[in-house]
């Protein structure tokens, strides 16, 4: 059963959390509620970045979580956003090598991780949490830039 910690309000707090089995078509209501947290927050500028790491998440969830649950929390920071996606699997994310030369080919990379390298790059830091009881947590954080 999908959980969330309370529906969507107008004077929302600084942070939204839920417990939810995923499928493929998941992460398109995630981005809807991610990007409706960011609008109310003041930091819309960060939709397009977040909405795309939180996705990629998602799809690692799917693709590698048995039984594709996990708990998505949103935590609105003083400087931009941090998303964390918790399971239960203990197979840690490998980052995916970087091309080495600027002329390399996308299709030497392996196949899988690819989503890791595009969280990599749209985002301000990301990174892997293991738990002591096997899961983990894979977190993002996208910074509000000021002005000039």
């Amino acid at each position: 059963m999908n959980h969330a910690t309370h529906p969507f309000e107008a004077a929302v707090g600084r942070r939204y959390g839920m417990n939810l089995t995923v499928g493929d078509h998941s992460a398109r209501h995630l981005r809807r509620i991610l990007r409706q947290y960011l609008t109310s927050w003041s930091m819309t500028v960060l939709a397009d970045a977040a909405e795309l790491a939180l996705t990629e998440l998602v799809a690692n969830v799917v693709r590698h979580v048995p039984g594709s649950h996990c708990q998505v929390l949103l935590l609105a920071r003083d400087r931009g956003i941090r998303v964390e996606i918790t399971d239960d699997c203990p197979k840690l994310p490998t980052p995916p090598r970087r091309p080495t030369a600027l002329f390399d080919e996308v299709a030497e990379l392996p196949e899988s991780g690819r989503g890791l390298l595009l969280v990599a790059s749209v985002v301000d830091r990301w990174g892997v949490l293991p738990h002591l009881w096997g899961g983990k947590t894979v977190w993002f954080e996208c910074d509000v830039r000021p002005p000039g």
